[in-house]
């Protein structure tokens, strides 16, 4: 006799009138109704059954219903939060891209994006086509090149990955000439018809493009520093993953806060302040930090020349994106790494800087110190600072 067996997240659904099984993620649709398992359309699948072993009786397929759908109901580890009751707009510019595609398709899967634009000089609307028909709750629309003021129509969150990938050979600052005119360029359409949406930069060189978002914003004087952003939080997934393959643990366990910048030597893992970081010294201490600042070049070499990063930074941008509309949604302690317009060190002439940012209704709610350093860490840092200052001035220089 055909049956359906469960997991905590999934049910393999088998017809009493034979057929392959099929599997299908029924966390959101199972329901109970009168002790019968009832179908998103409301009504009882009168054909299927719940069984653990084989053969039962009605009452007990009843009550393995009725556990199912306890066992369904409670919390799963996600991506995604979705605890927030309100939902947003947001809009990805550069959604044809390499990470704009997988990007999109993530936050399609966000439960607290209500709608989303996606904005490209080429394929955005071919994009929104395919990424509609995934069956989550947000409307999907795609915007041609000449529609980017369209796509901008009362969002409330811009996520920027627009621009030229690395290859083989090139540094993020060798990505400037080309990105820098993007960034600007979609900056001042966000200014003139979104003043009030929160900005997400992936665009690289980070470093100097979110300086340069932010003078473009100042330019057309609806700069809000609380609503500008460089997403850094592929640095503190990598720190994550590759310190759990050290010390044999998972990345669950070994979330590590990365300041600085987003950039080679700009890029300062904290492991002291980690549990299962702090006791990593010498030579593997080296490497791992070397592995978490150059990373993308790992991912550059082993693509050949066909990419760069794209699918874990399209991962990274959909994991911060989620975490801000947790906090523009008034949930309490949110606080994530981020490069944002920053007092840690504006008295060394670096008004930019990564690190752990409280997010709230506002954006940037507070902006927390970095703590104390270990003597590798502080080395780190004294690399960091005149190379992320160069940076910034860059971008500063190219919006003047």
């Amino acid at each position: 006799m055909p049956t359906w067996t469960m997991s905590s997240t999934h049910l393999v659904v088998g017809r009493q009138t034979g057929g392959r099984p099929r599997s299908r993620d029924w966390s959101s649709e199972v329901t109970r109704r009168g002790g019968k398992v009832v179908t998103p359309h409301g009504n009882p699948r009168s054909s299927d059954f719940l069984s653990y072993t084989s053969t039962t009786t009605t009452t007990s397929t009843k009550m393995l219903a009725r556990s199912a759908a306890r066992v369904l109901a409670a919390p799963q580890t996600r991506l995604f939060s979705a605890s927030a009751a309100h939902r947003t707009k947001v809009a990805v510019l550069g959604a044809g891209g390499g990470i704009g595609q997988p990007l999109s398709l993530l936050l399609k899967s966000d439960p607290l994006v209500t709608s989303l634009s996606l904005y490209d000089i080429r394929g955005a609307p071919g994009v929104a086509a395919d990424v509609s028909h995934v069956d989550t709750g947000s409307e999907v629309q795609g915007y041609a090149a000449d529609q980017l003021d369209q796509a901008l129509e009362g969002v409330k969150v811009v996520v920027i990955p627009a621009g030229v990938p690395r290859k083989p050979g090139m540094t993020r600052d060798d990505l400037f000439n080309t990105n820098a005119s993007i960034v600007r360029d979609l900056a001042s359409a966000v200014g003139r018809v979104a003043p009030d949406a929160h900005i997400l930069v992936i665009s690289n060189p980070v470093n100097s493009t979110v300086p340069i978002v932010a003078a473009t914003l100042e330019k057309a004087g609806v700069f809000d520093p609380r609503r500008v952003f460089g997403v850094t939080t592929l640095d503190v997934v990598r720190a994550a993953r590759f310190l759990a393959g050290v010390v044999g643990a998972t990345p669950a366990e070994t979330a590590v806060t990365v300041v600085g910048g987003h950039s080679g030597p700009t890029i300062v893992p904290l492991l002291s302040q980690t549990k299962l970081g702090k006791d990593v010294k010498g030579e593997v201490y080296d490497k791992l930090v070397h592995r978490i600042q150059y990373g993308g070049d790992e991912v550059v070499k082993a693509k050949d020349g066909a990419g760069s990063a794209t699918l874990s930074m399209a991962y990274a941008g959909a994991k911060f994106t989620n975490t801000l509309l947790q906090g523009l949604n008034g949930e309490k302690g949110v606080v994530a790494p981020t490069f944002v317009k920053s007092p840690l060190f504006v008295d060394q002439g670096i008004d930019f800087f990564s690190s752990n940012v409280e997010l709230g209704p506002n954006g940037v709610e507070k902006i927390h110190p970095l703590g104390e350093l270990s003597a590798e860490e502080e080395k780190l840092l004294a690399a960091c600072l005149p190379e992320l200052k160069k940076n910034i001035e860059k971008g500063k220089a190219f919006v003047a």
